[in-house]
């Protein structure tokens, strides 16, 4: 029992991937699923295609590695952030398509809550702002619009959780209703200075405490999965989200460490140690981790479009056949265009946001085409990063800025990409052999929680480096060039 199966079940699709005793990947097994766009600014998914596709993926990513079910010492899970699954806990059966983390119906709900001078408490407690990005408005918009909802909830037949809190109760045939700190972080409903739901936040959004899950540390007992399902008795070992998964996976264990995932979105998380540094410039305060009790704080900063700006390129402008052509692309376009791409597809997160900002491009002229629109997809993303990185070093003096950045994620594979962000950022940018820091984040919660792998300083020995991207821009250049994306969003935003 020297292998450790990770689920990573994220925005787009679901993954399964084997780790061998050495943390190597030995196989890995992804499918895509339907995502629905019901009205402007709303996504969802089917939670059912959800749980599907993460059995489907962990069974074949144990067939690809050659080995049997009774091989895995455990599971480790991690999984897309505050996406909102309400069910019903008597037939296993969602109420409800589940809410996408980038789902904006709640805006005017959290107006509401805003101009009721709510914002400031729910900060103090959660880290948080009233955003509709978040999970708290999300369950309460679905008590509200789905019928009978509120009635079952109060009369406990519903419960509520994240995706990792779902995946757990179906593989441990609805025995355990749990969920980890760095989940429970993000639902706007849990107090992260005091570790436990908060009773205020939940009666202001008439949320039944009932409906939610016991909250444990990110290595910790979450259940055994059914042996039926994936073919063995499985213990599950590791939780974290997504981001929390990668901070560390990319072992970024100290206070002023700092990681950038590039996937469909990009979020960055600064290690903050046992401080929970109050945001001065609109960033999160949330949860890092937590681990035999101890809460690792970080400040983060969340762009809702990162990754999915290609995979716009791709379906919704039919530029490219595949997201590895964006590079070749950028690369020939017209240095004398200086196109900046907004890509606010469902609002604009930190540090500005506006849930209601939409898309936009500047600086179109006739001779602009799709190598310009590439180069313009790719380096918002850097400007965007940049931005983060500024509002970090404005709120807490450990944000030195000489700080290296570690990048994973599918965007990090592209030289081109991570050359500019190191241009734009002015620093240097880490990327490190293992690119799927995220499934070895918990991989590493689940074996070391097993037995099989080291423990935090172990790990972090481990950590390797494939390749140092160092800021080449002249200093003039950088500064026009974002001054130039400064402009553009200051247009975007009024």
């Amino acid at each position: 029992m020297t292998y450790i199966l990770a689920i990573d079940q994220g925005t787009t699709s679901s993954r399964g991937i084997i780790f061998d005793k050495d943390m190597k990947i030995a196989s890995i097994a992804q499918q895509e699923f339907k995502q629905h766009f019901p009205k402007s600014g709303w996504v969802e998914h089917v939670a059912d295609d959800l749980w599907t596709t993460t059995v489907a993926t962990a069974k074949g990513a144990i067939e690809k590695a050659g080995i049997s079910a009774s091989n895995v010492a455990g599971i480790g899970i991690t999984n897309q952030r505050e996406t909102t699954i309400v069910w019903d806990k008597r037939t296993g059966e969602a109420i409800h398509k589940a809410i996408v983390w980038q789902d904006r119906r709640t805006a005017d709900m959290c107006e509401d809550l805003k101009s009721d001078n709510f914002e400031a408490e729910l900060t103090e407690k959660t880290g948080l702002l009233l955003d509709p990005y978040f999970s708290g408005t999300k369950v309460k918009w679905l008590l509200d619009n789905v019928d009978g909802a509120r009635a079952d909830a109060e009369a406990g037949h519903l419960l509520f959780g994240t995706v990792d809190c779902f995946l757990i109760w179906k593989l441990t045939g609805g025995t355990r209703h749990v969920t980890d700190a760095t989940n429970a972080a993000r639902t706007m409903l849990y107090n992260i200075r005091e570790n436990q739901w908060d009773a205020d936040i939940c009666s202001k959004f008439g949320i039944p405490m009932n409906m939610l899950p016991e909250v444990l540390d990110c290595a910790a007992d979450f259940g055994i999965s059914h042996g039926d399902i994936l073919g063995a008795e499985l213990p599950i070992l590791g939780v974290a989200g997504d981001q929390q998964a990668a901070t560390l996976g990319q072992a970024c264990f100290e206070p002023g460490m700092l990681k950038s995932t590039y996937g469909t979105g990009c979020f960055a998380l600064l290690n903050t140690g046992g401080t929970l540094v109050s945001s001065q410039n609109r960033l999160l305060g949330t949860i890092a981790y937590r681990l035999d009790g101890k809460t690792t704080y970080a400040l983060e900063g969340s762009i809702f479009i990162a990754g999915a700006v290609v995979q716009w390129l791709r379906d919704g402008l039919g530029i490219i056949a595949k997201a590895a052509d964006t590079h070749p692309l950028a690369e020939k376009a017209d240095p004398e265009q200086e196109l900046y791409l907004v890509p606010a597809f469902t609002g604009i997160g930190a540090p500005h946001w506006d849930a209601n900002a939409r898309g936009a491009i500047y600086g179109l002229t006739r001779g602009s085409g799709p190598n310009e629109f590439a180069r313009a997809a790719l380096e918002s993303v850097g400007f965007q990063t940049r931005e983060l990185l500024e509002a970090m070093q404005a709120d807490w003096d450990g944000a030195s800025g000489d700080a290296v950045l570690r990048v994973d994620g599918g965007m990090s594979a592209s030289d081109w990409t991570m050359q500019f962000l190191s241009d734009i950022i002015d620093a240097p940018v880490d990327r490190p052999e293992v690119l799927e820091t995220t499934a070895l984040g918990v991989a590493w919660l689940a074996g070391m929680r097993a037995g099989v792998y080291p423990d935090q300083a172990g790990f972090a020995a481990n950590w390797a480096l494939d390749e140092r991207f160092e800021p080449a821009m002249s200093e003039e250049t950088r500064k026009r060039r974002f001054a130039g994306w400064k402009d553009a969003i200051r247009r975007t935003l009024s």
